[in-house]
């Protein structure tokens, strides 16, 4: 999971991306990192790290240029080396560099293409850097020193062709313009926006309208799948859709991914979340008629929507019984389970008189490990609680995801291979409601009749594209697992210069 956003403006960019990367922090932890295209030099900043450490001041004023990209990362792909943080450069053609939000799933067979038939050399362990190989090696097929939108929609074209997966993608191309575009089936999110100065128009493109909203953009609309937005350095917006797409948005993006204040896909974010917790009201009242909850509360912050809307269906009080640290990291994706634990214990802080005597029921957006609810659960009894109830927002997640989230291998999903009684006696719970699919999908598809489906492979191990079997998810699993999990020393850094 990765934030990304290229802006094509009228001033420098630099502190516009500095602010979008902010409000996209929560799409990425691990690293950030800038390049900015000022008198045809390329200027970069990139580094592990949350996006105010990374940049500072002296970064900063080298950052020139009216036109740049900007990202945020979660490792999915490749490791937690700085090396392997975002955006990516290439110098031929032109000069292009490349921020991708998404996983190639078959980055490694395009891998030896490139170097075998295409002649091009791949630096690091990313998918990232093998898509833009492949952008570049399409592009320079059009053998122009001015490429006009048509070239560079059918290099996009070509991109399809070879590449599998979910992906979005924002490109920077020296002399020549921003480009973005988004995978065939919609999988992950790009929107983009325009304002208009005094100076004339500008324009911006990201994951998250709310990266939009906060530097006074208007969302336009968001990328069709299959489609390529192209800006030239005129700032003028050319559009085409290169393949045939069909909108199946990622179903983790409501549950959990975007901000509530985000549109995704023509859909709220926050009335998607709302209706989770109608739906999962009404499950609670349809086979749990004579519960006897005393009280609900979420666990902060992503359920703080379905936990309200789903108390107040029940006709129950809602409490906030958890206090939250809000400078520890989100402990799915933290590596090794001591660590998840101790992190567990150090982000959140139960207030005592809220639980005393009571029956509680805890709603969180979904169950992943199960690290996090079982040590919630004890937290609420050591609390006082007399019984304590947990549901999930989101059903069951069974599969790892492979577009782009680093969701565990099957093996460390607490939901794998068990049923709801395991599952709540291996958190400790009193009892477990999951949300339903069938539920989950008609509620958030109601905010949009356009949308057909969603990917929620997660859940049902369905998987729309990369033909994913059996033998690529085990590699998955080798490369995901607690054990096999390092973070490489950068000892060459090719890529880690503030300007090229």
């Amino acid at each position: 999971m990765c934030g990304i956003v290229g802006i094509s403006a009228t001033v420098n960019v630099n502190q516009l991306l500095f602010d979008a990367l902010t409000v996209l922090q929560h799409r990425g932890q691990d690293a950030a990192g800038m390049v900015t295209l000022d008198n045809n030099r390329f200027f970069l900043r990139k580094d592990n790290g949350l996006v105010k450490d990374v940049f500072r001041t002296r970064h900063m004023t080298r950052l020139s240029g009216t036109s740049g990209l900007g990202h945020v990362r979660y490792p999915t792909a490749g490791t937690s080396s700085s090396a392997e943080a975002q955006p990516f450069y290439v110098n031929s053609p032109y000069g292009i560099a490349l921020a991708h939000n998404g996983n190639i799933t078959n980055a490694e067979e395009i891998k030896q293409s490139l170097f075998e038939a295409d002649l091009r050399h791949i630096n690091t362990h990313s998918d990232s850097e093998i898509l833009l190989n492949v952008l570049a090696h399409e592009l320079a097929k059009a053998g122009k020193l001015k490429p006009q939108a048509e070239d560079f929609f059918s290099a996009v074209k070509g991109v399809y062709e070879r590449c599998e997966g979910g992906f979005a993608v924002v490109v920077l191309v020296n002399g020549q313009g921003m480009l973005g575009f988004r995978d065939p089936n919609g999988i992950r999110p790009l929107v983009y926006g325009k304002r208009e100065t005094a100076q004339g128009t500008e324009y911006m493109l990201a994951s998250e309208s709310v990266a939009l909203d906060a530097l006074g953009f208007t969302l336009i609309r968001d990328v069709a799948p299959g489609e390529a937005i192209y800006i030239d350095e005129q700032r003028q917006l050319h559009s085409f859709q290169c393949v045939p797409g069909k909108l199946t948005p990622c179903m983790f993006e409501y549950v959990y991914l975007a901000r509530p204040d985000s549109t995704v896909d023509g859909i709220s974010v926050y009335q998607s979340r709302l209706r989770m917790g109608q739906t999962l009201a009404n499950k609670i009242l349809r086979e749990w008629g004579d519960h006897d909850i005393d009280v609900v509360m979420p666990i902060p912050d992503t359920s703080r929507n379905s936990a309200l809307e789903l108390a107040t269906r029940l006709g129950l009080p809602y409490r906030e019984g958890f206090v939250k640290n809000r400078y520890i990291g989100r402990t799915f994706i933290m590596p090794g389970q001591a660590i998840r634990e101790k992190s567990v214990r150090q982000k959140l802080n139960a207030i005592g008189q809220e639980f005393a005597g009571k029956n509680v029921l805890l709603v969180d957006d979904s169950i992943v490990r199960g690290t996090t609810c079982e040590q919630i659960i004890e937290m609420a009894r050591e609390a006082g609680a007399k019984k304590v109830y947990f549901c999930s927002a989101a059903p069951a997640i069974r599969f790892p995801n492979v577009y782009g989230i680093d969701m565990p291998t099957s093996e460390e999903l607490i939901a794998y291979n068990r049923t709801i009684e395991e599952i709540s006696q291996q958190i400790g719970a009193d009892k477990l409601i999951f949300q339903e699919l069938d539920e989950l999908k008609k509620s958030v598809a109601a905010l949009n009749p356009e949308i057909e489906d969603f990917d929620c492979s997660v859940f049902d191990g369905c998987y729309l594209a990369g033909n994913i079997d059996d033998a690529y998810l085990a590699k998955l699993a080798s490369h995901r697992n607690d054990s096999s999990r390092a973070v490489e020393s950068d000892i060459i850094d090719l890529h880690n210069e503030d300007d090229l």
